[in-house]
């Protein structure tokens, strides 16, 4: 080979490398920006489903919508990445795209549940990431129980605000059965998923931390007959120790940073 050949090759290796590391470079800012969506989602969320309302059901609607709205401003986002995970670049750049769709999955699972009290299916999130053409990347197992994973930190800081709320503790022990069923069911697959287990650490605090408020609950509204009023107000200086807070920002912030690095 002559030398120009020889440097018309390395110049091709020198592109090649540009434009990969310019690729990720705008798939990490486009994860970031669907993360800090999902983030405005979940607090929407949680401002509207613990307003004052004569029917529940109607509220929840709403803020399901509400949620599901803001939510919407990440599918052009995830639009925009089709070109950029073609084939196999999927693969090679899916550790810059899985932190914002984990954070997505979360904030999509509990708009799910806070109308339907269920856990959304992997379809149906699959088909919120794509379009007529077909799905604009592919939605991975791992990334689907990840995100549902987190969701019950979300849930946790809901129960407990139910806990608090007049009339809201028998919502909060239903989050309570569903939280300690996620909890058992992911149990199966943390073999299989890399960081699921340090998520399942993650639950199992949460849940602890709903099952702890819910008992205390329980043995001070037992030791004393009052009127549903101050049993209430009771309940919420119980509660009130239980900080909401915890978790916002969470370890997987850490890994978050790590996955993009």
């Amino acid at each position: 080979m002559t030398r120009d050949s020889v440097l018309a090759v390395f110049e091709q290796f020198r592109e090649d490398i540009d434009q990969g590391n310019d690729r990720r470079e705008r798939l990490i800012k486009a994860s970031r920006d669907v993360t800090n969506i999902s983030k405005k989602a979940i607090f929407l969320l949680h401002r509207i489903v613990l307003e004052d309302s004569p029917d529940d059901r109607a509220l929840a609607r709403r803020a399901a919508a509400s949620g599901r709205e803001k939510l919407s401003e990440a599918h052009a986002i995830f639009a925009a990445m089709r070109p950029e995970l073609v084939g196999d670049r999927f693969w090679r750049y899916h550790r810059q795209v899985s932190p914002g769709v984990q954070e997505y999955i979360e904030a999509l699972s509990f708009a799910h549940y806070v109308e339907h009290d269920a856990l959304i299916s992997y379809q149906q999130v699959q088909d919120t990431i794509g379009d007529a053409d077909g799905p604009f990347f592919p939605l991975t197992l791992s990334d689907y129980l990840l995100g549902l994973s987190d969701l019950t930190g979300e849930l946790m800081r809901f129960a407990i605000s139910n806990i608090a709320r007049r009339g809201g503790r028998p919502k909060a022990n239903q989050v309570c059965a569903f939280v300690r069923g996620c909890k058992s069911d992911f149990e199966a697959f943390v073999p299989h998923v890399r960081d699921l287990s340090k998520k399942q650490s993650v639950t199992a605090n949460s849940l602890e931390k709903i099952e702890a408020a819910a008992y205390a609950v329980a043995v001070r509204g037992s030791e004393y007959d009052l009127p549903p009023e101050m049993l209430d107000d009771l309940v919420a200086q119980t509660t009130s120790k239980f900080s909401l807070t915890d978790g916002l920002r969470r370890d997987r912030d850490e890994g978050y940073i790590e996955m993009h690095e």
